[in-house]
């Protein structure tokens, strides 16, 4: 009889092979029958050496060889770079931000390219940024000098390396090399995030740290499902139940992304609304976990054994990586502000907190006035960008422009009469982000109304890396902050394009043509999106071009 448990002869009972199969009787919200018990908790990984990492490594080298693609070009300095590049350098030189000779103006930067590095001043500066993407730019400069290549190669190399962590995110969700693969692919061909690869900025980085975050996330919620499914093979004593699940108080994946939330808000502070809303997806994750395993009062008790380890593996693990990358700072008397609290002496239960901490407390709140204070309120920008235009590409950003350039220049073959130019537009690849903004839109949809987890991850980056922006639209913010928001677009897209492709079994299937019809627009979309990025190539990359050539690529007037 169904459900009937065999008794063992040590005095255990296990399930009966008619009580295993009544896990498969339960259906989920469209009606389909559930798998077992186990395999939902955790299912089978596809087999790398099926192709898994060979494929890979050939997107990632892919990836790479776009980005390092004459990095050095322009040689001189883009946009930010002027001040992000030297200030990695002073970090890397005195140990802290020093001020740089600013007069005449761009002094500075003529001397750097000419091969004079002595350039700074005695005096500390004042960067509105945390030091870790200074640091890691400043590691190409270690490596490379101070030139264009050495300050781009570290971001090149990082924004590489973010496509092969949404690789393999993406198909450690979908249990698909190829959804995975399809990522990857949409994000090396994406304009936003290849211009953003390709100057020593820190956004790249921030993207960077965001996505490895969630990928240890990811990680973890399979390390710990895995682990709780193992306990459904063992044998159940008789009258014992399941009171709280197994335990698992230390759990590397998850203090790995506590480390990576640290030096993402170590490179801006933006990075918090995801620490924020990750950690309470990942609390979500593991109520669902013993609620699955039949745990009474599955809440309370998973915040418990999970709840407040999760707050000190993620929450206190982020903000002791923060402090330590401060570390230089703390360490250098002539950093700027760092005698501060010899002149402000402590009152009430600041006594108890060391004076380097405390003037590094007043460093932080000086570096918020002037992010929200009324001196940022009042400046303009050309290329301000309004964040409800982002996800449709309103307003992109100009990096550089030569203008008026003569025919006859070299590399100037434009009629008599019409000049050339030279510009690099931070324009994400418009087919991608057009079809992306309608995948998040899916994604939500789909994500209320079948409570598929997978498409919660996307969703909630993206909302946390766009949505926070609109409470500082009173000041200048800029288009090429969305470049973080850009990998979860991408997660998003390919995992629709992988509901459009239908399940794998249905190619072995010769009684109806959804996988052929379901390949052939993914592949379609997937072309079109590569010939599109193609098409606005050179204009990422300071490519001479006819004045005609390049109006062709600006679709929109908000786009010149």
């Amino acid at each position: 009889m169904a459900g009937v448990a065999a008794v063992i002869e040590d005095g255990t009972v296990r399930r009966s092979d008619a009580g295993a199969e009544r896990e498969t009787l339960g259906r989920d919200v469209l009606g389909r029958r559930l798998p077992p018990l186990k395999e939902r908790l955790y299912p089978a990984m596809p087999r790398d050496f099926d192709g898994g990492w060979i494929a890979t490594l050939v997107i990632t080298v892919l990836a790479g060889v776009l980005r390092f693609w004459h990095l050095s070009n322009p040689v001189k300095f883009v946009f930010d770079e002027t001040y992000y590049a030297k200030d990695a350098y002073s970090l890397l030189k005195f140990g802290y931000a020093r001020q740089f000779i600013d007069q005449p103006e761009g002094a500075a930067d003529k001397a750097i390219l000419a091969g004079n590095l002595d350039v700074f001043k005695d005096t500390p500066s004042l960067t509105v940024h945390p030091e870790v993407g200074k640091w890691m730019i400043a590691a190409g400069e270690q490596l490379f000098g101070m030139t264009p290549f050495g300050w781009r190669f570290m971001p090149a190399l990082f924004g590489t390396l973010t496509v092969l962590l949404l690789i393999r995110t993406v198909r450690r969700m979908t249990r698909s090399t190829l959804i995975g693969c399809i990522a990857g692919l949409l994000l090396a061909v994406d304009g936003l995030h290849f211009v953003m690869s390709r100057v020593a900025l820190l956004d790249i980085f921030l993207a960077f740290w965001l996505v490895a975050a969630v990928s240890c996330l990811v990680a973890d919620r399979d390390w710990t499902r895995r682990r709780h499914a193992e306990t459904l093979d063992k044998p159940v004593t008789d009258g014992e139940r399941r009171t709280i699940g197994r335990w698992l108080l230390i759990r590397p994946w998850r203090i790995a992304a506590g480390i990576c939330f640290g030096l993402a808000l170590g490179t801006k502070w933006s990075a918090v609304w995801v620490l924020a809303a990750f950690g309470v997806m990942a609390f979500a994750w593991d109520f669902g976990a013993r609620r699955a395993l039949g745990v009474r009062f599955a809440f309370v008790k998973s915040a418990l054994v999970d709840g407040i380890p999760a707050f000190v593996s993620l929450v206190l693990v982020a903000v002791v990586t923060y402090v330590a990358t401060w570390t230089g700072w703390l360490l250098h008397d002539n950093a700027y502000d760092h005698n501060w609290a010899a002149s402000n002496p402590a009152h009430g239960v600041m006594k108890v907190v060391p004076d380097d901490f405390r003037s590094l407390l007043a460093y932080h709140k000086e570096v918020l006035a002037f992010h929200t204070g009324d001196y940022i309120k009042h400046a303009t920008h050309p290329y301000a960008s309004n964040p409800a235009g982002w996800p449709i590409i309103a307003r992109p950003i100009g990096f550089d422009a030569v203008n008026d350039i003569k025919p006859g220049t070299p590399g100037c073959n434009a009629p008599a009469g019409t000049n050339c130019l030279q510009v690099i537009s931070a324009l994400g690849t418009p087919l991608l982000w057009w079809g992306g903004a309608l995948a998040l839109i899916a994604a939500l949809v789909l994500w209320i109304g079948t409570r598929d987890w997978r498409l919660g991850i996307p969703i909630v980056g993206f909302v946390t890396c766009w949505v926070p922006w609109f409470a500082f639209d009173d000041r200048p913010i800029f288009f090429f902050y969305a470049v973080t928001m850009i990998p979860f677009t991408v997660m998003a897209l390919a995992l629709i394009l992988g509901k459009v492709l239908g399940p794998a079994r249905e190619a072995m299937s010769t009684a109806t043509p959804r996988r052929l019809i379901g390949t052939a627009v993914v592949g379609a979309f997937t072309v079109l999106v590569v010939l599109n990025f193609a098409y606005i190539w050179p204009i990422l990359t300071d490519e001479v071009l006819p004045h005609p050539a390049w109006l062709s690529r600006m679709w929109f007037k908000t786009w010149i």
